[in-house]
């Protein structure tokens, strides 16, 4: 499946929301990272080319980073860095109140959004932008990578 294949299965009355969200990650996330389809989803990931032990948990793929679905209720924000990081995560929570009125509805790195016309965008790109390549590298591999036997 590719991205635009995704897409095009898309909700209508989700996907103007999912390629606006989309379009704000790619225009805020730092370079080095690509988009692929992960997991059946549109990733952001750091590729083989620069990270080639890739992912702990199946390293024949990229080192994933942010994961964008649309779903039955929700569209969702898989976002690995604020799973791994305390003080990211803790910023994001103490955000969102200044972008949205409703609760935060999200789960240990995965932020739902179940009305697709009330996405905090802005808020959403200040979070792709806050993490670089190397600094998510160095953040997975203390985080989550298993650590190799001496």
């Amino acid at each position: 499946m590719t991205i635009e294949e995704y897409i095009e299965d898309i909700d209508p009355e989700k996907k103007a929301a999912f390629i606006q969200l989309m379009q704000v990650i790619d225009a805020n996330i730092p370079d080095g990272f690509e988009k692929e389809i992960q997991y059946g989803m549109p990733s952001y990931v750091v590729p083989k080319s620069r990270y080639p032990d890739g992912y702990h948990c199946d390293t024949s793929l990229s080192l994933p980073f942010i994961a964008i679905a649309a779903q039955k209720s929700n569209i969702a924000v898989h976002h690995l860095g604020i799973y791994a990081d305390s003080e990211l995560l803790s910023w994001f929570q103490a955000e969102y109140p200044n972008y949205m009125t409703t609760k935060l509805n999200m789960g240990k790195g995965c932020i739902r959004f179940t009305n697709p016309k009330k996405i905090p965008y802005e808020l959403i790109g200040e979070l792709a932008s806050k993490i670089t390549v190397d600094q998510w590298i160095s953040q997975y591999e203390s985080s989550f990578k298993p650590k190799k036997l001496k």
